[in-house]
């Protein structure tokens, strides 16, 4: 039997066509941004993307700007 290949995760609704390198920067920046990110207005609170650069801290309700993908700095 042939071996299945790997799911694409995010990267799947542009079907065949980019490279494997491509595919990976987008599914690592797609899952990154669509995790909270910690709150820069309070120390429990969690921030959630609500566009590039626009980000909702969810405990208090404010909305501010911010990076376009990630409030941690990736190392």
């Amino acid at each position: 039997m042939a071996s299945k290949t790997k799911k694409s995760k995010a990267f799947g609704k542009f079907g065949a066509g980019f490279g494997t390198h491509v595919k990976n920067i987008y599914n690592e920046i797609e899952t990154l941004q669509r995790k909270d990110q910690p709150s820069p207005f309070h120390p429990t609170g969690k921030a959630k993307r609500i566009a590039a650069g626009i980000w909702q801290c969810v405990k208090t309700g404010k909305i501010f700007a911010g990076p376009a993908y990630s409030l941690v700095k990736k190392r």
